[in-house]
């Protein structure tokens, strides 16, 4: 047993409690979102509280695997990331969710591939930037860099926008660390800006009028425009310090949309008011500073990369969501990582940490 954890001696024991405090308050809002008099362990709680267990103890294997293990298999993580993501489009198996055919169907539950794409991407991308990080200093080395994430880019786009823009900002950042020169990077930013008119064109309908809602806050027939006004109202309502655990009132007669994923956030501050929305906010900025430190102990590109990936998705996923609950950025259906309901993405938000520490412990067994 003492071998079996025994990594996680020299792991990074913040993160674990950061994580520990967000995996806690995600179980207690879960509760709260189907509390009726009484403790009800629901499915969505019960899903939750596995996810977690399950998460950590592959986060435990993981630190017992070198993450530079993983350089060189960028072609076999690219192919096994198409498949994946692909997968979604086989009979029988694909399903739709909340507008998005991005779901296969296991049975027993449902799984969202692109979630655990996010990783494999992040390892192509370091494996890649790190072998090839001279070339950045020609927009052809950028070009390039910007072919070997697109099509992986795209196939998520076709279905789902939200996760498409997390690709894409993992991109950057990692990118951006790599070493691009600033000024070619703010060349390559105006020609991506530029090419944005003609992707809006290939956009589906359901992603357009989302846009549009975001552009027409006062239009309440768009989709998502009610949903944020009763988020909205549900975030006020809550004070500085909330309506007290399990009493939301917004909450408790399904004025809040999507309440155990997508809009928690708004569960969180109705009920722990503005104490508790930024207690939540805090934590999501302890973790961040953690892998920050990460970044800068790593002992070689390509673990720092790996972290710059993974911090940027943590970071706009939870910046992304906690803004769309205030109208402040358009609906996407990302959901907030560690925190929202859903096995799919606690697992692979807990796979994503675990890497995290890894690179943290082998650089520390390194610099000893």
């Amino acid at each position: 047993m003492n071998k079996i954890f025994a990594p996680l001696k020299s792991a990074d024991k913040i993160i674990l409690l950061l994580v520990g405090m967000l995996g806690l308050i995600s179980v207690l809002m879960l509760e709260s979102t189907v509390y009726d008099d009484g403790i009800v362990l629901a499915r969505p709680v019960l899903v939750q509280a596995i996810s977690y267990i399950i998460g950590f103890c592959v986060l435990v294997v993981i630190q017992h695997i070198d993450y530079r293990y993983f350089i060189g298999l960028e072609k076999f993580l690219y192919i096994a990331a198409i498949v994946l993501l692909l997968l979604v489009y086989m009979p029988g198996l694909g399903v739709e969710q909340y507008g998005s055919r991005a779901w296969i169907d296991l049975g027993i539950t449902t799984l969202q591939p692109s979630e655990f794409v996010k990783i494999l991407f992040v390892l192509i991308m370091a494996g890649y930037l790190s072998e090839h990080r001279d070339d950045l200093s020609k927009f052809s080395g950028v070009f390039k860099a910007g072919l070997v994430a697109l099509p992986i880019i795209l196939v998520v786009l076709k279905e789902d926008l939200g996760s498409a823009l997390v690709y894409i900002v993992m991109w950057i950042f990692m990118v951006f660390f790599a070493g691009i020169d600033y000024k070619l990077f703010i060349r390559s930013a105006l020609v991506a800006l530029a090419a944005i008119p003609v992707m809006y064109r290939f956009l589906d309908d359901y992603q357009k009028e989302r846009i549009e809602a975001f552009l027409h806050p006062e239009n309440l027939s768009l989709s998502g425009n009610y949903q944020v006004w009763q988020s909205k109202v549900a975030i006020g309502s809550g004070g500085f310090f909330g309506k007290g655990l399990f009493h939301g009132t917004q909450k408790s007669l399904d004025f809040i949309p999507v309440q155990q994923s997508d809009f928690i956030f708004s569960v969180v501050v109705e009920e722990l008011g503005f104490i508790g929305g930024a207690a939540v906010i805090i934590i999501y900025g302890l973790l961040m500073g953690r892998f920050t430190t990460i970044i800068r102990d790593s002992v070689d590109l390509y673990g720092a990369l790996i972290v710059i990936g993974f911090t940027a998705m943590f970071l706009f996923q939870a910046f992304e969501n906690i803004a769309m609950t205030m109208g402040m950025m358009p609906v996407t259906g990302i959901t907030l990582p560690l925190l929202s309901g859903g096995g799919t993405s606690v697992i692979a938000s807990m796979i994503s940490v675990g890497v995290i520490m890894n690179v943290g412990v082998n650089s520390k067994a390194i610099n000893f």
